[in-house]
């Protein structure tokens, strides 16, 4: 069996801070509120006239440049995203082009938030099945501009970032990505959404008004999902690999709130410092989460030849999944 492994990391998170203090500044809420409930304490902001293509092709090459390999080495190229340049064509396509990747197909996924997690799982059927040798995974979001500014409950979490993983197969039989366990509940989907603009609600002065543009989300709802369903997601890919708790040497999540993270590893047994915690920093940035947190940690010398890594991530769907890797 070919097993693949992540090649390459790279992040990239726009140079503008958005601090707490500036948004007691434009909505109801302090910094004190914002810590307590959610961890966050600055969140980037996308400059004017960048977009999302523009963030994932940074962190790309960066990627690209860690994995020793260049844009046309690359077969396929998968960008997770929620918020991509434009509805029609992909931002996978204008990654492509920018990056000069000419023999590589690409589209785009939309799980929201595990959407890198999603990404990493569909790359490996491609790796495993001999189908390709080099694919890129890239999780964008500009999500400062799906945001209702005036809502206190949405605009104080998320932040625009890229994140991206080049995936190969594992050169090392003892190494590589073992399992990915992908789950989803459209029961749910009401939780978080963005109602507005498709063909349910189609763009209308209407939708503009009401602001069914802009992410409408339940948080309390969401916090109940995400701690009941994450941690069976672990436990899932624990067993299929005849492994327990106490083997795990590194969580990586998705971040979306601190409480969350600390909620699910407590349930689970794991020390919050076998996490990579960044959301103070940068919020919630959706798909691009998960692999700005494993590239922090890869970079940081974090993560050790044969390390055990399992990978979570729950976003709108509701959409959510686990992963196991041996570094």
């Amino acid at each position: 069996m070919i097993y693949s492994h992540i090649l390459g990391t790279g992040g990239y998170a726009p140079k503008r801070i958005l601090t707490n203090q500036d948004l007691e500044k434009m909505v109801a809420t302090t910094d004190a509120w914002i810590t307590e409930r959610t961890g966050i304490k600055e969140r980037r902001i996308a400059a004017e006239g960048e977009a999302t293509s523009d963030m994932a092709v940074v962190a790309a090459r960066h990627a690209l440049a860690m994995a020793g390999c260049s844009a046309e080495d690359l077969d396929m190229i998968i960008v997770a995203t929620v918020s991509a340049d434009m509805p029609l064509p992909s931002c996978a396509v204008m990654v492509q082009a920018k990056l000069g990747a000419s023999r590589a197909f690409a589209f785009d996924l939309s799980a929201a938030c595990a959407g890198s997690l999603y990404g990493l799982s569909i790359a490996d059927q491609f790796i495993s099945t001999g189908k390709a040798k080099r694919v890129l995974v890239v999780g964008a979001e500009l999500l400062s501009r799906l945001v209702d500014w005036s809502d206190r409950n949405t605009c104080v979490l998320f932040g625009d970032a890229a994140g991206a993983m080049v995936i190969g197969p594992a050169s090392d039989p003892e190494r590589g990505l073992l399992s990915t366990h992908l789950h989803s509940d459209g029961g749910a989907a009401g939780m978080l959404s963005i109602p507005g603009g498709g063909s349910l609600h189609p763009q209308s002065e209407e939708v503009l008004a009401n602001n069914m543009h802009k992410i409408a989300m339940n948080g309390r709802e969401i916090y109940k999902f995400a701690v009941r369903v994450l941690p069976p997601a672990i436990l899932e890919a624990l067993d299929a690999n005849g492994l327990q708790v106490s083997d795990i040497d590194h969580i990586v999540s998705h971040q979306a709130n601190a409480r969350i993270v600390e909620s699910v590893l407590d349930r689970l047994g794991v020390p919050l410092e076998k996490c990579w915690l960044n959301l103070d920093r940068y919020g919630n940035t959706s798909s691009a989460s998960l692999p700005i947190s494993l590239d922090e940690a890869n970079r940081a010398g974090r993560l050790k030849k044969g390390d055990l890594i399992a990978m979570m991530a729950i976003g709108a769907g509701m959409a959510w999944g686990s992963a196991l890797m041996r570094w």
